[in-house]
């Protein structure tokens, strides 16, 4: 059966869509599909936007967990070597705090300083370690004024065999002047260093806390 379009558009036109009785067969029935369909979508649009929002949390949701598993299987993957470097820190860590005396050491330190220059030929002026101790989280650090007088060569000597000893001493501060006779002057700090124990780390964590600003 044909259909003529010029009649149906010409049959809309002259519609009065503000008085459905007198819309002829074509007009209803485009009204009719428009309810039919529309109806129904409009309703599960309706009923269902808020699982269908559920659903998208859901989705980002797993898609964070599936982020946080691989985070955690790779860290589980290299979980034993992180182990072994911790291993290796550690005895490292204790490697380095053996070369800090204790405070019974100290004194024996001082007198290794001294006797390095001694044997270098060095005349000491002076030789004076600080009244107090400068104290860090698990150490303490001692400076001693030093002056010596020797030869060029005898004071690059005493440098080495300070770097030598089997504690920690740093030379600072150094300043090396000619003297009258020849020989030269230098006047330096040495640094030393030792460890504190288990009673005096906790003195100074305590101490910390009482700090201003301390958490």
């Amino acid at each position: 059966m044909a259909v003529n379009f010029n009649a149906l558009v010409e049959e809309f036109k002259r519609t009065n869509w503000k008085d459905a009785g007198t819309w002829h067969a074509a007009p209803k029935i485009v009204v009719l599909l428009a309810i039919l369909i529309g109806v129904p979508v409009g309703g599960f649009f309706a009923f269902n936007q808020a699982q269908i929002e559920e659903l998208e949390l859901g989705q980002k949701k797993e898609e964070g967990l599936k982020k946080d598993y691989v985070d955690k299987k790779k860290q589980a993957v290299n979980l034993e070597l992180h182990r072994q470097q911790l291993r290796e820190i550690n005895v490292q860590f204790g490697a380095l705090l053996k070369q800090l005396p204790n405070k019974s050491e100290m004194e024996a330190l001082l007198v290794d300083i001294n006797q390095a220059g001694l044997r270098r030929g060095l005349q000491f002026e002076l030789f004076k370690p600080a009244a107090a101790e400068i104290r860090r989280d698990f150490y303490a650090e001692l400076p001693i004024d030093v002056k010596v007088t020797g030869s060029y060569h005898d004071m690059g000597a005493f440098a080495s065999e300070v770097g030598q000893l089997s504690r920690i001493v740093t030379l600072n501060n150094v300043a090396i002047v000619a003297s009258k006779d020849g020989n030269l002057t230098m006047d330096a700090v040495a640094r030393t260093f030792r460890y504190l124990d288990d009673a005096e780390v906790q003195q100074q964590r305590k101490a910390a806390a009482k700090k201003p600003g301390a958490k």
